[in-house]
């Protein structure tokens, strides 16, 4: 059984040292003894109390006691293992991930971001330091769902959600469904590498190609045979893209302000908040982070500092090719009073191959 300690003041006019002595020499309990003008202070248990009350008229000492466990039902929870209940622990809980859920609009997609987010281990019962940056786990999920568009993450305490968007349809020139066919060019440039899934390549690597020309078959010739199997895949080409752009002088945008986080404490004998929590959530975690809108005048000088990174992003937001900007040259641009024209040049690498009907004779067909 856990003793009960007093905190004790000795004042008056008596001897109160003699009394400490022969205190320690009955072998009572004498701890944290501090001596001050005119009082003692010192601590001890039950049994020094009883020595103290039977004792302290003789030795004409007046005596103040404190018991440790007295005082509002807050301390008292501070000065007792109530703390790691009501407390440490449920901050600790707070540090891991409890729930992840996937809002997605097909149950496909949601099984394979699943999928993505486990095999990132991003599961219930991790460290939330441990969680990858939204970053990294970003491109994860979309490598492992091409169809995907954008991942959004919301944290709400030890919760994450996850919402995957899918890409808008787009209507592609691929000859006749279910048809093989080809790929060729869309536009000119210097191959860099091929991925493709069937089919061979017409071309090689580094070479310059034109627009339409022919950069992997469908057609494949075994001696005297000839088989179409049908080219799938894709073929990636560096090319230089003239840009003209026009932006006004003022430009608005929402940028990636501060992270928030707030604690929040209710302890059980607190009335529940009108934020409906139950009583046994002690801790609530809580993460926002703000986007404020802000407002900039485009001047001379900031062409390489905000204009070339905002018209990279504008470009690669306008397509839904995989796309690449490896490097850019300014030029020419010019301010006049209410907007900022100009012509930048974009060293782009990117899928150029789209599918087109085998233009060869069919032969014989290998499934």
């Amino acid at each position: 059984m856990k003793r009960r300690l007093y905190d004790v003041e000795l004042s008056g006019s008596g001897n109160g040292e003699g009394f400490i002595n022969e205190m320690i020499r009955q072998k009572k309990k004498v701890s944290r003894l501090e001596y001050m003008e005119d009082a003692i202070w010192f601590r001890t248990d039950r049994q020094g109390i009883r020595y103290i009350r039977a004792n302290r008229r003789r030795s004409r000492l007046k005596v103040h006691l404190v018991r440790l466990e007295d005082g509002s039902p807050s301390e008292r929870l501070f000065r007792s293992w109530s703390l790691l209940l009501f407390g440490i622990i449920p901050f600790a809980a707070s540090l891991f991930l409890w729930q992840v859920t996937v809002d997605a609009e097909h149950p496909e997609v949601a099984s394979k971001v699943q999928q993505a987010l486990t095999s990132s281990s991003v599961v219930p019962m991790r460290l939330l330091q441990q969680l990858p940056d939204e970053g990294t786990l970003r491109t994860q999920i979309m490598a492992a769902e091409p169809e995907l568009s954008w991942v959004r993450f919301e944290k709400n305490g030890a919760t994450l959600n996850v919402i995957p968007m899918l890409s808008p349809k787009t209507a592609k020139n691929t000859g006749s469904r279910g048809e093989p066919g080809e790929l060729a060019a869309r536009t000119g440039g210097v191959i860099t590498r091929f991925q493709l899934a069937s089919g061979e390549p017409a071309a090689r690597r580094n070479q310059t190609v034109k627009k339409g020309d022919l950069l992997a078959t469908g057609v494949l010739v075994q001696g005297d045979k000839t088989a179409v199997v049908g080219a799938e895949g894709a073929v990636f080409a560096d090319y230089w893209l003239e840009y003209r752009f026009s932006l006004p002088r003022t430009v608005q945008y929402r940028s990636v302000g501060e992270t928030e986080i707030t604690v929040e404490w209710q302890f059980p004998w607190q009335k529940k908040g009108q934020s409906g929590r139950p009583f046994w959530k002690i801790v609530q975690w809580d993460e926002r982070t703000e986007h404020p809108l802000k407002e900039v005048t485009l001047e001379k000088g900031m062409e390489e500092s905000f204009i070339v990174p905002l018209l990279k992003y504008k470009l690669l937001s306008e397509t839904s090719f995989e796309k690449e900007i490896k490097d850019e040259n300014i030029l020419q641009v010019t301010f006049d009073s209410d907007k900022v024209t100009g012509t930048v040049l974009f060293l782009i690498n990117e899928n150029i191959a789209v599918k087109r009907p085998i233009s060869q004779p069919k032969g014989e067909t290998i499934d």
